[in-house]
């Protein structure tokens, strides 16, 4: 009997992601090179700072996408296994430079490396991981290279345009769209093109894939920014608030800026500029104003619009765990 995405529940005692219980051995494989390609458990300087970034202990939800997109097109390779490697270790690049950017404190539940050893060091440590990126693309093909570098640029260049637009309380929901789907969505679909892709999907289902990806990515980012207001920092493991003391725009603060009346709008601009502002007092404004169920509700819309985009593909196990795993993205913050 085939296993339904609704049969698939609870965690492992490697991922938290419910629906990556499909692929518990080959995330563990996952993990196995990425320790081996940043140092392993060498004595050295900056393997003791890679230990207290605790490298492989996120929920690998980028490389768990890699290899249920290969799933469902084919067999799961060694490529695979690479590529969703290369994925995290992108990914934990970007963690370490935005826990500067941020004065993170905390990351997966530990002290960040920003927080203990200082910022040069949590910048040049993030360096030193898309050093590795690049040893660890040299022997795979031209075509998912560039599908790599190009996600890679994307990351960049969503996260430049967050920083400019700060403290710009114009910005626009699609504009606000457009950087998530830069700094967030693109590696969501880059992994779900390339586990498509290396399964032998040809470029039909790898883009239905990519599609699904960006869709997922964008819910995943939405989500995520609700959190940094309605999320528990014992559940998270994370440093919450961060987007409001640095003056990002989220889509809820966007909605409510949007819809309140002129008057309490003065009053909000004066308390997102104040220092240390409540959380739970934007939060309820948030609530009162149905900005909150505003974001939820956009986001639950792309996760309806990346599942439809799977239509492509056959009936298996692993479309059913893609598809659980866009719900997993759609219920968070709630």
């Amino acid at each position: 009997m085939r296993l339904r995405a609704s049969d698939i529940s609870g965690n492992s005692t490697l991922n938290k992601v419910p629906p990556f219980r499909l692929i518990d051995d080959e995330l563990g494989r996952v993990r196995e090179l990425i320790n081996g390609q940043l140092g392993g458990g060498d004595k050295t300087d900056v393997s003791r700072l890679l230990g207290d970034f605790n490298s492989s202990s996120g929920k690998m939800l980028r490389p768990g996408l890699v290899l249920l997109a290969g799933a469902a097109c084919g067999k799961i390779t060694d490529k695979h296994i690479g590529v969703a490697a290369i994925a995290e270790v992108i990914h934990n690049a970007t963690l370490l430079h935005d826990d500067v950017i941020d004065d993170g404190q905390k990351r997966r539940g530990r002290p960040t490396v920003n927080s203990l050893w200082g910022n040069e060091r949590a910048v040049l440590l993030g360096d030193f991981l898309l050093s590795r990126v690049f040893q660890m693309c040299a022997d795979l093909e031209p075509e998912i290279i560039r599908a790599i570098a190009a996600a890679t640029v994307r990351i960049c260049e969503g996260e430049l345009r967050q920083t400019i637009q700060g403290r710009n309380r114009q910005l626009s929901e699609s504009e606000y769209i457009d950087i998530i789907t830069d700094k967030s969505a693109a590696l969501f679909s880059c992994c779900c093109y390339l586990g498509g892709l290396l399964a032998g999907a040809g470029e039909k289902r790898a883009r239905c894939l990519a599609d699904f990806g960006l869709n997922l990515g964008i819910a995943f980012q939405i989500t995520d920014d609700l959190l940094d207001i309605i999320g528990d920092e014992g559940k998270t493991g994370k440093t919450l608030g961060s987007d409001v003391d640095k003056n990002k725009l989220t889509l809820a603060l966007i909605h409510l800026l949007r819809v309140m009346e002129a008057n309490d709008k003065s009053v909000l601009k004066v308390k997102l500029d104040a220092a240390g502002e409540s959380k739970e007092a934007l939060a309820e404004m948030l609530r009162g104003y149905g900005s909150l169920e505003y974001a939820h509700s956009r986001a639950e819309e792309f996760v309806i619009k990346a599942i439809a985009g799977l239509a492509e593909l056959e009936e298996s196990d692993a479309k059913d765990a893609l598809i659980e795993t866009a719900g997993y993205i759609g219920r968070r913050g709630r």
